[in-house]
């Protein structure tokens, strides 16, 4: 007997999670094992669960599709339906099975399924596919209003404008807010370019502050110098981010 292709679906508005459930209880190699109605609960149920296959909102509460991609341990085949225009779609044709759409039809559906039966028989492709997504959404020139966190099994959002600053630590970061502190897997590059610079400002290869947050500059030596944040916090200042800090100060 062929294995059935087991799936969750993950959408907010109720009559969309109807219609895939309707196409899919046709189809006889498909298993519908939960639907979710936000990123919170579909984190937990593809890490417990671990289905082959999701349909994934893009536009969810809480935390949208994209958000919730980077928090998940073994992410599964991915069909994206959506009410983003085509345009705007272009960049996932080719990083996901595929995606629906709104509203789409059943012939659409099955020719996604169809996709997606394909890429489940290679699950490298299926990582690089969801970590080119992931890349392409670090690429976006718009500037970040919060991030996204997962410590254990907790999930955190966190206000931009509650970041004090933040250090690199390898290949990840460190948040320190206004919360506590919170280690996030992306690069100082990503915070440098997606973070308002008229907010925050990389003093250091290994540090970014909130601009509001820096209480006084001080010479340390010859061409050295340290920030103190308004909280007593000291951080250092690399010759680059003290001629940032004057442009922006003076």
């Amino acid at each position: 007997m062929k294995e059935k292709i087991r799936t969750i679906i993950i959408d907010d508005e109720k009559l969309a999670r109807e219609i895939v459930k309707n196409y899919l209880s046709k189809e006889e190699n498909l298993e519908l094992i939960e639907e979710c109605t936000n990123g919170f609960e579909a984190i937990k149920a593809i890490n417990e669960l671990k289905p082959d296959l999701i349909f994934l909102d893009i536009q969810m509460p809480k935390i949208n599709g994209f958000e919730m991609l980077e928090l998940i341990d073994e992410p599964p085949v991915i069909i994206f339906t959506t009410a983003f225009d085509q345009y705007a779609l272009k960049a996932f044709e080719v990083n996901a099975a595929d995606y629906l759409l709104k509203p789409f039809s059943h012939e659409r559906f099955n020719d996604a399924v169809s996709k997606a039966a394909t890429l489940l028989k290679d699950k490298d492709s299926n990582r690089e596919k969801i970590e080119n997504i992931v890349k392409h959404i670090d690429e976006q020139d718009e500037f970040i209003d919060r991030v996204v966190v997962k410590t254990n099994q907790k999930i955190s959002i966190i206000p931009t404008e509650q970041i004090n600053y933040i250090q690199a630590q390898d290949d990840y970061v460190m948040l320190f807010t206004e919360q506590g502190k919170f280690l996030k897997q992306k690069t100082m590059k990503f915070f440098e370019s997606r973070l308002n610079p008229a907010e925050f400002i990389r003093l250091h290869r290994s540090y970014i502050s909130k601009l509001d947050r820096i209480n006084e500059i001080n010479l340390l030596e010859k061409e050295t110098y340290q920030v103190t944040l308004k909280d007593g916090e000291k951080l250092p200042v690399s010759r680059s981010g003290y001629a940032k800090l004057k442009e922006v100060l003076e």
